[in-house]
């Protein structure tokens, strides 16, 4: 009798807890290639961008009122970079060169609008392909002055030789219904993505928000929950950028100092870090990745399988693409392929 053996990939990952050259597309562009060389050399992989890593995370909304900011948003707007557009695949490129998976987190633009900004996410394969194209369903908080609202089309699992592979970013971390879309779709490794700090409150008169327990409760969570490794990439806020927002305004400064940084860390099945933390200094992370260890405490939980009830609960997901304009001609939908297309393929 011939029995089907299941095997459970084993990889190094790097997370990239760097900052971008601030506002300029091109040299993050650059830099990122960079260090997609320097993981593959040390035997990644997958590496993990941060949150909007191309250009910038618009922490500036938390500084100062938006009447101040003007210069800012068109800067960011100008260096935005498109789903199919060169920059991303340069990037393609390079993974498919270095045959390491990437995901990569940019500020998203359309040729429809020219002020229209997604927090978006591409995951890319070691070929080159775009695996995935997700958009942040919900901006948090302040980050609604810069980002339109996503859409369900990438809450995707996509299925990789080193694993069935998701991600979401930030908030959308703390959201269980995103979350579990993920899990009932077989995630095995779950990339979150986060900003280098993320000032909530005045830290003179209030405490603020405390974005390493607030990272570590969500990731713990979900690798709990759904048993899988959760492979945690935060940006980090260098000494060009914090000058840059701190010398607009001398109360920017004090609130960029005193507000808790985001951290990057590698969590295992059991919810329980695999990595050590990093938070004050820039570079890549390694963490090893086997998923082998995914299995044994589905017997525990298992909420995809014997460990729910989906005859009492049930999810339904919308994941159409949405967009500005259907066109229609003789009562038929026409082709309404746009450059914000659901799967993408660069070719070199």
């Amino acid at each position: 009798m011939w029995y089907l053996l299941m095997t459970y990939p084993a990889f190094k990952a790097a997370l990239a807890h760097v900052a971008p050259v601030f506002l300029d597309k091109d040299r993050t562009v650059e830099k990122a290639c960079s260090l997609m060389r320097e993981a593959a050399r040390n035997g990644a992989e997958l590496i993990v961008f941060p949150e909007t890593y191309i250009p910038a995370f618009p922490v500036w909304c938390a500084l100062q009122a938006p009447i101040h900011n003007h210069d800012l948003f068109r800067e960011l707007a100008a260096n935005t970079i498109q789903a199919d557009g060169p920059e991303l695949a340069t990037i393609a490129e390079m993974a498919r060169e270095c045959g390491i998976f990437v995901s990569m987190g940019f500020n998203e633009g359309t040729t429809v609008s020219g002020g229209c900004i997604w927090n978006a996410n591409v995951l890319i394969s070691d070929e080159g392909t775009v695996l995935n194209h997700h958009r942040k369903i919900v901006p948090t908080f302040y980050e609604k002055l810069v980002w339109a609202p996503g859409d369900g089309a990438g809450l995707v699992v996509s299925p990789t030789r080193l694993g069935r592979v998701g991600m979401l970013i930030c908030g959308e971390n703390t959201n269980p219904l995103a979350r579990f879309t993920l899990l009932a779709q077989g995630e095995q490794v779950h990339l979150s993505t986060y900003p280098p700090v993320w000032p909530s409150h005045d830290p003179a008169v209030h405490e603020n928000y405390d974005l390493k327990n607030a990272i570590l409760i969500r990731a713990g969570a979900h690798s709990f929950e759904g048993k899988l490794f959760n492979l945690v990439a935060s940006g980090y806020l260098d000494r060009e950028a914090r000058d840059r927002l701190a010398g607009r305004d001398q109360e920017a400064g004090r609130i960029l100092d005193a507000s808790p940084r985001g951290i990057s860390v590698a969590i295992g099945p059991n919810g329980t870090p695999i990595s050590e933390i990093r938070q004050e200094e820039e570079g890549l992370l390694y963490a090893d990745v086997d998923l082998s260890l995914c299995v044994e405490p589905k017997q525990l939980h298992d909420l995809v399988g014997g460990y729910n009830r989906f005859d009492i609960f049930q999810l339904t997901v919308d994941r159409s693409a949405q967009r500005p304009i259907r066109f229609r001609a003789n009562g038929t939908d026409e082709d309404n392929d746009t450059p914000e297309a659901d799967t993408l393929t660069f070719r070199s």
